[in-house]
């Protein structure tokens, strides 16, 4: 269908326009209505969370007893991101083998650590745990396996990450290794 083009208004039509709409005045422009003032934001949440701290705190989800005494190990390679680390700390890796430190000297330690790693390399095992103990019968120094195994891994490049373990594996006394596959 042809579109036609509007019909063109002459003379005698506009004046007819104008004669049939009368005068024709401006209007006075309409300001917009006052807009009421915003009240001051209020922390409602804030409230709501301080008022129930103390309740939070009879009720304990938790042991106290089971919590950890002892310094964290936690260690990640330059070049991987975070989240690998705290998934490991979560405990969200399955681990596939472990090694138990206790009773052995730190030249022991060292062999039997050393030794585990090229077998889980060979093996192809990504997730393993070490078990070095607490180290509450050490002296001064502070416990020896558990820093001999912190220093250890550190150096290792097959070393992606470790983290202590979570507390049913051994918490502040063992540390779960991820390995490069």
């Amino acid at each position: 269908m042809k579109r036609r083009s509007p019909a063109r208004i002459t003379d005698d039509d506009s004046r007819l326009f104008r004669e049939a709409i009368g005068e024709v005045r401006q209007l006075d422009p309409v300001l917009p209505p006052p807009t009421a003032a915003k009240p001051a934001p209020h922390p409602h949440m804030l409230e709501a969370d301080e008022a129930a701290v103390p309740g939070d705190l009879l009720d304990m989800a938790f042991d106290p007893a089971l919590l950890e005494v002892g310094e964290e190990l936690g260690y990640l390679r330059d070049g991987y991101p975070p989240k690998l680390l705290r998934q490991l700390k979560r405990g969200q890796f399955s681990v596939q083998d472990d090694l138990d430190l206790h009773q052995m000297n730190a030249a022991a330690a060292q062999a039997s650590i050393v030794a585990f790693l090229a077998e889980a390399k060979q093996r192809g095992l990504r997730c393993i745990r070490i078990v070095h103990g607490k180290g509450l019968r050490s002296r001064a120094a502070g416990p020896v396996l558990k820093g001999l195994t912190d220093r250890l891994l550190r150096r290792r490049d097959d070393v992606i990450a470790f983290a202590s373990a979570r507390p049913a594996l051994g918490g502040t006394g063992a540390v779960v290794v991820l390995l490069k596959g």
